[in-house]
Parts: C-alpha cells; structure tokens; sequence
C-alpha cells in the first residue's frame, strides 16, 4: 500500500458467468496485489469462490455473471464474491474427505483466510474471506 494512503482501498469487477472469467478474476486480483506477500493465499482464493459461483448458483448460467469486490488496508485484505443466487442453499462451509471431487472449495478458503462470511446479497449469496496482514508468514503490511 503507498505510504501516504491511509484509508482502505476499495475495487470492484463484474464478470459474465463464464468459466474462463475464474482466469481473469485471478489475474485482476494478482495484478492489484503485486507485491504483497498474500497476493497468492489472495488469488486461489478469488479463483476457488469465483469458480463456486459459477458452478452452484445462477452466475453460471447463459445470463449469470458474478461480481468482485477487493478491499485492501495496512491491516487487511478482504475479498468478496457476490453470485446471483437460485442455489436454493447458502453456501456452507464443509469438511470433506480429502479424495472428494467436490465440495472442498470453501473449506479451503476457510483454511487459508483469518476469517470467512457468508451473507445473502439481492437474492444472492456473498461470501467474504479476510486476510490479516499482521499474521501472514512474513509479517509485512500489504
């Protein structure tokens, strides 16, 4: 972050429900952390929650599309995913046995995150995961 911003910082990108669109949420978010020690813990996360979109709910669908948001401060990197709904079920974070070949996406998130929500969203579903910068391994502010 630049050393004379003292505010968070916030960007947003809104995606066609397509499954090549994980790819460019990935890159957008990489490209807006450059440097940051969780840049990478940032886009596998940006990729698991985006790909759940498109595969469990109606942003996968012909008209879907699903909507990031990306709030950097000194203390904290936080990601959302917003999707547009038609799951029939909130996103639930599961404990799945280790060969599953589906399910595991957002425990995995929840394993690299400080901290995950799940909140309904205009008839959707967002879900926020947190990164503290304070207790990432190498200790450096983003």
């Amino acid at each position: 972050m630049h050393e004379y911003t003292s505010t968070a910082r916030v960007w947003g990108l809104s995606c066609p429900g397509f499954p090549e669109e994980v790819s460019r949420a990935r890159r957008w978010t990489r490209d807006i952390l450059r440097g940051s020690p969780l840049a990478e813990d940032a886009e596998l996360i940006v990729s698991e929650l985006s790909a759940n979109a498109i595969l469990h709910t109606a942003s996968g669908q012909e008209s879907g599309s699903f909507h990031l948001a990306l709030a950097v401060s000194a203390q904290v990197i936080a990601l959302s995913v917003t999707d547009d709904g038609a799951a029939g079920t909130a996103p639930k974070i599961k404990r799945q046995d280790q060969e599953a070949e589906h399910g595991r996406g957002l425990g995995m998130v929840s394993a690299i995150a400080h901290r995950v929500v799940v909140h309904e969203s205009d008839g959707g579903y967002t879900v926020t995961a947190e990164l503290f910068a304070g207790r990432s391994t190498g200790g450096h502010p983003c």
